[in-house]
């Protein structure tokens, strides 16, 4: 009997099930990738997804990942850039540990992402189909799977039956994008993927997410009277990006009053760089120039910022007067945090600024006048003194300094590329002189677990694949990303990015850290801290090795600019590339 005829007597009965309808549902609100991390729990799932591709179905693409966190952070990168969640897909509770400081990243970025993990099955003696048939099952049947998430999701549920899983998926993807945004986890056992059911009709429309909303119309006239009374107000802002049509209200209203901005912390391009109302950055060591900004203050307008000062080194006078415009301006996940406020509104930033902006452009400023135009002839005097400190920085030096780096790469870079910043230490070099002055071209993780870099900027590229994006990461951080799976990732699925590596050959932070606290201590005596590398790590060469990228390695300020160039135009030509740069080493003893 020939293979042909073996293939035609032995044609599958096309059953419809709750994998089917899952897979449905996904793609009918809207998400386009499915990032997987597949185990025996997944088997309804795999046969569900080769039916449709067999049926020719339309269906999410599906982009495998071989480690969780990478696969959160490619759907974290994605949803941040987009603003639209994506599907993850993870084994039981093993691949729900995987997933990592991901979690923490998803959670504190705010960004809406649907995460679905199966459970062991649910019987023994194959009373359902989908019942245990391998060892496993029974050691990953963990008493409290979603605990191990749970302090970290908006919601999680378990679906335990096929019947309503349009329901439960569409309640999910409603929680997630609902502000504040976040990820969500769901799971069910094995023998519901697999249940027979009958299709239903559940319209997607009526799982809307919850409509934002601004702050009212008196809301906005009590901002606005602070921002007119105040002799030195000032506007401070982390992630008010997000919403990309946000950042030129927030310039309308700089611009009429004559309000300087400070980004404290920013992981996105929450006001331009340049503006000559923007008056520098919080890097939360309080040992820049923002500090003073705060201190002087009269009024001081909070719009999405977590932490817009450290009161350890820094706070505004006694009376000052403090407003809040937030998605979550009392911080409700974070249990030790307060910051004295007259007024908090939760509220959508555009829409508020847009009632705001409103109110302004309806009173005459005429008795305002000569006041807002005195401030904005102060304002536009410190921003150029700021330009020039921060020039000053980056002058050339007998090694390649973090100023001089980030300096060399904005001139080799466009306006329009995506850059992802997780540079940690070096945050402050990086928003100095990369300056981005275009919505949508900065991103940062927006929390603390290392590793975020590589997997967002290939959401990024998924997302943007007309566009250059780069991830810029410390040493330590690098290898956080799970650098052998991403460059493959990468390379599999065509989306080469520019990583570049600051390299001060260990973890900087941690040393930086215990200075602050015992800055005369034994270890900065004896300059001990157990956080350098050395030189043996050839970290471009992993990139070469997992994903056909080219690595290139510079220790010299004179070679900087050239190999920067010629590892742009590996990216622009289809290859990823990864370029180490070896920082100013840092004193300490090796590990």
């Amino acid at each position: 009997m020939t293979g042909h005829n073996k293939q035609q007597e032995v044609q599958p009965e096309l059953v419809y099930t709750t994998s089917d309808a899952m897979m449905e549902t996904l793609r009918d609100a809207g998400v386009e990738y499915f990032f997987v991390g597949l185990g025996s729990d997944h088997a309804s799932l795999i046969e569900s997804w080769a039916k449709a591709e067999e049926q020719g179905k339309d269906m999410p693409k599906i982009i495998v990942c071989p480690h969780e966190f990478l696969t959160l952070s490619i759907a974290h990168g994605y949803a941040q850039v987009t603003g639209r969640p994506q599907a993850v897909f993870v084994h039981v509770d093993v691949g729900t540990q995987n997933l990592g400081g991901s979690i923490h990243n998803v959670m504190r970025g705010r960004i809406p992402v649907f995460i679905f993990a199966g459970m062991s099955p649910a019987t023994a003696e194959n009373e359902l189909p989908g019942s245990r048939n391998e060892f496993i099952h029974y050691l990953q049947d963990v008493p409290n799977q979603a605990g191990i998430v749970r302090d970290y999701m908006k919601y999680t549920h378990t679906v335990n039956s096929g019947k309503n899983m349009k329901q439960s998926i569409l309640r999910s993807l409603q929680m997630a994008q609902s502000e504040p945004k976040g990820p969500v986890y769901m799971m069910t056992p094995r023998e519901v993927l697999a249940e027979e059911i009958e299709d239903n009709d559940v319209q997607v429309d009526h799982f809307k997410p919850v409509e934002p909303q601004g702050i009212t119309g008196s809301q906005a006239d009590h901002v606005v009277n602070q921002l007119l009374k105040a002799k030195k107000p000032l506007i401070i802002t982390s992630y008010l990006g997000r919403q990309e049509e946000a950042v030129p209200e927030l310039v309308q209203l700089a611009e009429s009053l004559s309000v300087p901005v400070v980004e404290s912390g920013p992981y996105y391009m929450n006001f331009p760089s340049d503006h000559p109302f923007h008056l520098g950055y919080e890097d939360y060591t309080g040992s820049n120039e923002s500090t003073d900004r705060v201190k002087e203050a009269d009024y001081i307008l909070v719009i999405d910022c977590d932490v817009p000062w450290i009161p350890l080194h820094t706070k505004p006078k006694e009376d000052c007067v403090v407003d809040w415009i937030d998605i979550d301006p009392t911080k409700e996940n974070i249990p030790l945090w307060y910051y004295p406020t007259q007024k908090q509104f939760q509220a959508n930033s555009y829409l508020s600024l847009k009632e705001i902006n409103k109110q302004v452009s309806q009173l005459d400023l005429s008795t305002h006048k000569d006041a807002i135009a005195l401030r904005a002839k102060g304002l536009k005097a410190k921003h150029e003194e700021l330009l020039s400190r921060w020039n000053e920085k980056a002058e050339e030096s007998s090694y390649i300094t973090p100023d001089l780096l980030t300096k060399t790469l904005k001139s080799v870079l466009d306006e329009d590329d995506i850059v992802m910043n997780e540079t940690i230490s070096n945050f402050g070099a990086v928003w100095r002189n990369i300056r981005r002055n275009k919505v949508g071209t900065l991103y940062g993780a927006g929390a603390s677990s290392l590793g975020w870099n590589g997997g967002a900027a290939i959401g990024a590229k998924l997302a943007n694949p007309d566009k250059r994006v780069v991830a810029l990461t410390g040493d330590g951080t690098y290898m956080f990303t799970v650098p052998s799976s991403v460059h493959w990732i990468a390379s599999q699925y065509k989306t080469p990015f520019l990583t570049v590596i600051f390299n001060n050959r260990g973890w900087k932070s941690p040393k930086l850290s215990t200075l602050g606290v015992h800055p005369d201590g034994v270890a900065s005596t004896n300059d001990k801290f157990w956080v350098n590398f050395g030189d043996n790590a050839r970290m471009e060469k992993i990139s070469e090795a997992s994903g056909d990228a080219i690595g290139y390695a510079v220790s010299s300020p004179d070679e900087l600019r050239e190999v920067l160039e010629q590892a742009v135009y590996t990216v622009d030509n289809g290859r990823s590339a990864v370029v180490n740069v070896y920082l100013e080493p840092q004193t300490g003893q090796e590990l």
